[in-house]
């Protein structure tokens, strides 16, 4: 009898085990707004989603006044139309085969500073001559490259193209969940790049605002491209050289922060607090880029041929010039130190590379030390806080604004992904 009843018990846990319907893929979290679905989208992209996270927190950005921060594009459309969308916003495309191609583990890219999905990592040449870094640039990039190497493949798109990386990181952690709830997948890879490095690698850190979410543990690769892991100065070290680009005075127009808040050209004396990494005037147009801030001058100098080069680094009035230093713009809210000393949880295994070409096409290049004409080659290998180093690569031929497309280093990804 106890023979029967024994085997009557065991049918019965296996039959039920037959029977159990299969675990229910997570469910995208309740504070997640899907918006609107676009499927006429360029640059080769099979979907773009818009969604709203509505956790109280969120705010509306401060834009330059002059536009040279508005959405412009197919994203506009995106957006609603909206040139300076809510920062509670972001977008999610879906490469080709985001829901068929073999790879299991989906991949999600994050672009970075004063760009987008589609230039970063679909059309390099989106903004014409010189947008890639090169003197000619190629219609496909990254997506392209992965996607027909059967990844599943999406990129974040944000609403500030400067905005606050504490935000932003927010919403990595956001679309990380929605691939997870598309997909039914436990974890996902991320690859960013420059800026792109601050938001994803701030996730997996937990480093975030008061209101925010922690890390969810849904991570297993984190790629970093030209990243400032130990932060940048080349704006504070090349300033004058840098301003000329963006005083629109001096006839520039890059949506770009300067160090400085005055400054000389053609004989006019001008004051531009919108442009400032510090806080000034009522604006704070620039939260991401003075958060990746570091003094560098310790360690490899200032550039002494630049006009004004001691008072732009360390504040002060110059003979052209007047701004607050590094100091003051790394005391308003650099988060370098607290993202190293957060540290990369050791189950995610992080790569990290570097480009070693200094010459960017367009720009005045980073002189002082082996760089990727932007971002010291120590800063984009810095391993500090960085529970497992998977991998390194120094990719000799790339500059900075290379990296979304260079072959080397689409391949370099691909071969870490696995």
């Amino acid at each position: 009898m106890r023979m029967r009843r024994l085997w009557m018990v065991m049918v019965a846990a296996v039959l039920g085990a037959l029977m159990a319907p299969a675990p229910a893929h997570a469910a995208v979290p309740s504070y997640l707004s899907l918006e609107a679905t676009y499927s006429s989208v360029a640059n080769g992209w099979s979907t773009v989603e818009r969604y709203l996270d509505t956790t109280p927190g969120f705010t509306q950005e401060s834009y330059p006044p002059d536009g040279r921060g508005d959405q412009d594009g197919q994203r506009l459309t995106y957006f609603d139309n909206v040139k300076r969308p809510f920062s509670g916003r972001f977008l999610l495309y879906h490469a080709p085969g985001w829901n068929s191609n073999p790879k299991a583990t989906p991949v999600l890219l994050v672009h970075g500073a004063n760009d987008n999905p589609d230039r970063a990592w679909a059309d390099p040449g989106e903004s014409g001559g010189f947008g890639c870094g090169a003197l000619s640039c190629p219609s496909t990039g990254m997506v392209q490259y992965l996607s027909h190497a059967g990844y599943r493949v999406f990129a974040i798109g944000f609403a500030h193209k400067e905005g606050d990386n504490l935000m932003q990181a927010q919403e990595v952690g956001d679309a990380v969940a929605i691939i997870k709830a598309k997909l039914g997948v436990s974890s996902v890879d991320l690859v960013g790049w420059s800026k792109g490095e601050m938001s994803a690698r701030m996730y997996v850190s937990s480093v975030k605002p008061s209101w925010g979410r922690a890390y969810a543990g849904d991570v297993r690769k984190l790629i970093t491209l030209g990243g400032p892991n130990a932060g940048y100065d080349y704006p504070f070290a090349h300033g004058w050289a840098h301003d000329l680009s963006i005083w629109p005075e001096c006839g520039g127009s890059v949506n770009s922060p300067a160090p400085h808040t005055y400054m000389t050209c053609y004989g006019v004396y001008a004051h531009h607090p919108e442009f400032s990494f510090v806080p000034s005037g009522g604006y704070d147009c620039y939260p991401g880029q003075r958060q990746m801030l570091a003094r560098f001058d310790g360690t490899y100098g200032i550039d002494q041929t630049q006009q004004d080069w001691y008072t732009t680094y360390y504040g002060g009035q110059g003979f052209y010039t007047s701004g607050p230093g590094i100091q003051a713009a790394i005391n308003a809210g650099s988060l370098i130190s607290r993202i190293q000393q957060a540290g990369v949880p050791a189950s995610v295994q992080t790569y990290l590379l570097a480009g070693g070409s200094p010459t960017v096409v367009g720009i005045y290049n980073e002189n002082r030390g082996p760089s990727d004409g932007v971002v010291f080659q120590s800063s984009a290998l810095s391993r500090t806080g960085i529970g497992t180093v998977a991998g390194t690569a120094l990719v000799a031929g790339a500059n900075h604004l290379e990296l979304g497309w260079y072959p080397a280093v689409e391949s370099q990804v691909a071969s870490w992904l696995g």
